[in-house]
């Protein structure tokens, strides 16, 4: 088939690349978001999609708005059978979604019905998941609520960052993708509508989201600093400033912390939960670069009682 690819971040290059390798099928354009600010500079900065898409000798289009009518005229004379897409990060239009034969067929890093929305893998990180996975499925109107082509699981591992997790499906996303494009073309693969019941809703994980609250279980703040790792980063207040929280693992033999009482020991740094302590190992200093907490812990001269989370 002649494919259009939708997509932005570093996680959609994977199935850019196994489209691109795959000899059954063409793509004949990329679609992604416009060049944004980057860096200390802010200068304008491509998207990792459209750079590799641009080192492939790709067509780039990177409409403001999808329902722009340059972008749809454009999408109209390349005439795609299909556009399979992977976290393009905008609302596709009907007048869009009408164009290609076999429709728009998105990449979700989830197993629908479960976690549709923005933020599928920190949520199923968050909320203790055992087994997530990837879909893809025919887009809608409606949030991530169309006709599921194939789905794969992935096992959620008790150290996994979202980020760790994103990547492991990103690899494994790319095959499904691409088998999916296979199936629509020879006519084999056919999509079933989700089931009503298992919707869960994965919105954007925000800063306020990551702040973690001391009075809850270890295991629950243990689930929120994996799941905000690396975006957008779980944090407490220490002395009036944020600290990063990057790593840290829960302690199941000490409970004699109160919430976010911090106790240092020589290369260890332990804080009270809502249940046992958790210990920090990479923190980030507001303004500063990631360290080893017990390093942080020798330089800001710790007091006995003192608290995180105030």
């Amino acid at each position: 088939m002649k494919l259009v690819f939708a997509g932005t971040p570093e996680v959609a290059v994977p199935a850019l690349d196994a489209l691109i390798a795959s000899d059954r099928h063409e793509v004949a354009a990329v679609v992604t978001r416009p060049d944004a600010p980057a860096g200390r500079g802010r200068r304008l900065v491509a998207s990792p999609v459209a750079e590799r898409a641009e080192e492939s000798g790709i067509e780039v289009l990177k409409p403001a708005r999808p329902r722009d009518e340059d972008f749809l005229a454009r999408l109209r004379e390349i005439a795609p059978d299909c556009c399979p897409v992977v976290a393009y990060g905008a609302l596709l239009p009907k007048t869009a979604l009408e164009v290609p034969a076999h429709g728009w067929v998105n990449l979700h890093f989830s197993l629908l019905p479960a976690w549709r929305g923005a933020a599928p893998v920190q949520h199923a990180v968050m909320a203790g998941d055992e087994v997530t996975g990837a879909s893809t499925f025919l887009i809608e109107e409606g949030l991530d609520s169309g006709p599921v082509y194939g789905v794969l699981t992935e096992e959620v591992r008790p150290t996994d960052t979202s980020g760790d997790l994103l990547t492991r499906l990103a690899f494994a996303g790319a095959g499904l993708l691409v088998a999916t494009m296979d199936g629509i073309e020879d006519g084999t693969l056919h999509a079933l509508p989700q089931p009503a019941d298992g919707i869960t809703l994965a919105p954007k994980i925000n800063v306020e989201d990551a702040q973690v609250q001391w009075s809850a279980p270890a295991l629950r703040v243990d689930r929120v600093v994996r799941g905000c790792t690396p975006a957008p980063g779980a944090w407490t207040l220490f002395r009036g400033e944020r600290l990063k929280l990057i790593q840290a693992v829960p302690v199941l033999d000490r409970t004699d912390l109160a919430p976010g009482e911090l106790s240092v020991a020589k290369n260890n740094v332990y804080v009270g939960t809502g249940s046992h302590a958790i210990e920090l190992l990479w923190v980030q200093p507001q303004g500063k670069k990631p360290m080893r907490a017990a390093d942080w812990a020798r330089g800001v001269r710790i007091v006995a009682g003192e608290l995180v989370g105030i």
